[in-house]
């Protein structure tokens, strides 16, 4: 929840920032509820981009979220109609990843749900209350503070621990000079 609560507030200033209004932007986080999909799209808005541009960035962005529920179902599939929706809702990567570890030392506890749920919904919780801090505190800027660049540097501070070898290293440092070359496209 410490990084999770940031991470929203950063969310929810950018959003602000980049001109959605602020309760499009809390019922955005409660409907939508995926972060980097919430800080592309306010990144395509705040720079003016095609309305099919920011869908296709936001597909591919939230793919992730297939592979996510197609190694849940392996542990979860037993579970009604209702309960699978619930889950499929609460897809983010802290608590899959939280899940999936207990999942693999505990391949045969029957309360998987019950831990599923008593980690994500803390985690849906937290991230509904710092994004709707983080917009509360977006309105309050003053508009000449520029803070489009609040998602940008979001993603930033996101991808800077991934960097653990050079390989890592190198991939990063590749992609951004083939987004400083291809700026112009």
């Amino acid at each position: 929840l410490l990084g999770v609560a940031p991470f929203a507030m950063i969310c929810g200033v950018a959003m602000v920032a980049s001109g959605i209004a602020p309760v499009a932007a809390v019922l955005m986080s409660i409907f939508v509820f995926a972060g980097a999909s919430m800080l592309a799209a306010s990144q395509f808005l705040s720079a003016g981009e095609p309305v099919t541009m920011l869908l296709l960035a936001v597909f591919f962005i939230n793919l992730r979220f297939t592979m996510y529920s197609a190694s849940l179902r392996l542990h979860l599939a037993p579970l009604a109609w209702r309960w699978r929706l619930l889950v499929a809702y609460l897809v983010a990567d802290n608590p899959y990843a939280v899940s999936m570890a207990r999942f693999a030392d505990h391949p045969q506890d029957r309360h998987k749900l019950a831990f599923y749920l008593g980690v994500s919904v803390p985690v849906w919780l937290c991230w509904q209350l710092a994004l709707a801090a983080g917009v509360l505190i977006g309105t309050r800027l003053p508009p000449a503070w520029k803070l489009e660049f609040a998602a940008p540097l979001a993603f930033l501070a996101m991808s800077v621990p991934l960097l653990r070898d050079r390989a890592m290293t190198a991939a990063a440092l590749a992609s951004a000079f083939t987004v400083i070359a291809a700026h112009g496209l």
